[in-house]
């Protein structure tokens, strides 16, 4: 099977991209296209955060939670997303219009690549070192990294979102990282009509 769209990494900003990817399966222009998100890739920083101070969230919520809860989210609501589990991405290739992901298990492909993991160090996906650089809006002394990028974009059919991105270590921010390439890709799908995935009463 070839994916329309692959996402790299289930923490915040993956999770987000892929829930309103998911959200719009229901549309002419999304209906077919088959999404996936490699859920476990390293150790999550949510695994130790405690959240007091994000909208929507009640305070004392623990980042452990928020992972369980989000593939939970993610299973229940959009199904047809689908979830790979326990698997590491190794090498990323681009020939022609394709990208091939190898994992330690299996070989994918995908014409979208949303790359969604943490800033920090090792950073071990071969075929992107070309694109690694200091993280922009970290401390020197913590020695973080981000993908070389413009809006998410790292070159044609290759995205990043999050810390990995250069954006702040923020719940929020990371979220609408994701949320941000989300809706570039369903644009991309729409024939360059901007679109928006919303809920109503």
């Amino acid at each position: 099977m070839i994916f329309d769209a692959l996402i790299i990494g289930g923490g915040v900003s993956g999770m987000q991209c892929a829930l309103l990817l998911g959200a719009a399966k229901s549309k002419p222009f999304a209906l077919n296209k088959k999404i996936g998100i490699v859920m476990h890739q390293r150790a999550s920083h949510l695994e130790n955060a405690l959240f007091n101070n994000v909208l929507g969230l009640q305070p004392n919520s623990l980042g452990k939670d928020i992972l369980i809860q989000g593939k939970e989210q993610l299973k229940n609501l959009y199904p047809d997303v689908m979830q790979i589990e326990n698997e590491k991405v190794i090498s990323i290739e681009q020939i022609g219009e394709t990208y091939f992901i190898k994992t330690n298990k299996n070989d994918y492909q995908s014409l979208l690549v949303v790359v969604a993991l943490n800033y920090a160090k090792p950073f071990t996906i071969e075929g992107l070192e070309g694109f690694i650089i200091p993280h922009q809006k970290s401390s020197l002394e913590k020695d973080r990294i981000q993908l070389k990028n413009e809006n998410h974009l790292i070159k044609k059919g290759l995205y990043c979102c999050g810390t990995i991105a250069g954006f702040p270590s923020q719940f929020a921010i990371a979220a609408g990282s994701g949320a941000s390439v989300a809706l570039e890709i369903l644009t991309s799908w729409n024939d360059g009509n901007h679109i928006k995935i919303h809920d109503k009463i």
